[in-house]
């Protein structure tokens, strides 16, 4: 459930008209439902309620600090996979006792930070990056508490370029070889194994695959306890999809059933990793009609919006639902690509879609925009970055400014002959 809704002809966030905040902030923007992050965060750790959990958020689905202070409010922690996430994911008032560090490619410098910090604990994806912790613990006389990321070679049954779990993946360390590397760190001075963790894919749309990715996880479980080394944390990861289209993802509520029954004990705390399910549909992304265009064998829809500002339909040939913001009536629907101005054939948000006609000037709403929207936006063709708003109730504020021309060149400097 989110709470953008139609009230007569005009699309709502929450109680406030698209359309008024588009025209007080110019378009594009991203707009995202404080009550809807609320709602879906909620309804996600309710679940997991018969079960000690950690809800770490992760924090590369969206990482505004307003929707990072949201949910530091609701109890979250966070799941990073930089220095940068940890930096914002603190600034937004998530301790760091809730925060796991993922990611294949920690940096020293990184790795530093986080123990300064006194993150939760790493997630750690390779043998070298175990080393690389043991030893800048040891320069620090810290102690690391970690897991290993275990690849468990489940078949998310999502598009390749976004499962995580197969032997092909470079993600984590194959489950064959993981007691090994255990063991090995068990046997580390400067580091301490808490936990086990994995992850497989994302915007999955069936509980299967995480049911037989946490069975085989937790048959590593019972073999390391076997040799003296408790597990503490069960990190289960995130993944669990939306809907776009026509998805029909499991609720919260069978996915929790799902994991609950493979782990098979309740005696540890489990740990997961929500980032899409939270925000997806809390967000969307308003755009304005420039042109009309007729082509040869395509009818296009130009608006202000482009790929530089939501690349998953580039990226990933996705699916975002594309809807005026003001209905018409009486108006045919025509099969049309929603296209951008970036100078690339690649460049739509919307290919072979069904809309009402509309016209220049008109508005647009691409919904479901709220996860991996602005994050993996960029300032291609010298385009700068769009605005972030927020609505609660009533309200609404700019919680990331619109860039400016200047900003695109900030940090640049003529070579000095």
């Amino acid at each position: 459930m989110n709470f953008f809704e139609y009230r007569g002809r005009e699309l709502y966030c929450e109680e406030v008209p698209v359309e008024r905040i588009a025209a007080e902030v110019g378009t594009p923007f991203y707009l995202y439902s404080a009550s809807t992050i609320e709602r879906h965060f909620t309804v996600f750790t309710q679940a997991f309620s018969a079960v000690e959990h950690i809800v770490c958020y992760s924090v590369k689905a969206n990482s505004n600090l307003a929707v990072l202070r949201l949910l530091a409010d609701l109890g979250a922690g966070a799941d990073i996979v930089s220095g940068g996430e940890l930096y914002r994911a603190m600034r937004a008032g998530i301790p760091a006792q809730k925060i796991v560090f993922s990611g294949v490619g920690k940096r020293v410098e990184e790795i530093r930070q986080a123990l300064d910090a006194g993150i939760l604990m790493f997630n750690v994806e390779s043998a070298q990056e175990l080393h690389a912790i043991n030893s800048t613990a040891r320069e620090m006389s810290r102690k690391a508490p970690l897991a290993l990321r275990v690849n468990p070679d489940v078949d998310p049954k999502t598009h390749p370029y976004i499962s995580t779990g197969l032997k092909k993946n470079k993600f984590g360390i194959p489950v064959t070889e993981a007691l090994a590397l255990y063991r090995d760190a068990a046997a580390m001075d400067h580091v301490q194994v808490v936990g086990v963790d994995c992850h497989i894919g994302s915007q999955l749309t069936t509980s299967e695959p995480f049911g037989e990715a946490v069975r085989r996880i937790m048959g590593l479980v019972g073999k390391l306890e076997g040799e003296g080394i408790p597990i503490r944390y069960v990190d289960v990861g995130g993944g669990l999809g939306i809907v776009y289209d026509e998805e029909s993802p499991p609720l919260p509520s069978n996915y929790a059933e799902t994991i609950i029954q493979a782990l098979g004990t309740r005696d540890r705390t489990v740990i997961l990793e929500p980032g899409r399910v939270i925000v997806g549909n809390a967000g969307i992304l308003v755009s304005r009609v420039l042109y009309n265009k007729k082509g040869a064998t395509r009818e296009f829809v130009i608006v202000d919006a482009a790929m530089n500002d939501l690349i998953r339909p580039s990226l990933y040939g996705a699916y975002q639902q594309v809807v005026p913001v003001i209905r018409a009536e009486d108006r045919e629907e025509q099969i049309v690509d929603v296209v951008g101005p970036v100078c690339e054939s690649t460049d739509f948000l919307a290919r072979d879609h069904k809309l009402p006609a509309v016209t220049s000037g008109e508005l647009i709403a691409v919904m479901s925009a709220g996860a991996y929207g602005f994050p993996m936006s960029s300032q291609y063709n010298s385009r700068p970055r769009v605005a972030e708003v927020m609505v609660r109730g009533d309200r609404y504020q700019v919680v990331r400014d619109r860039e400016s021309h200047e900003d695109l060149i900030r940090g640049e400097r003529f070579f000095k002959e």
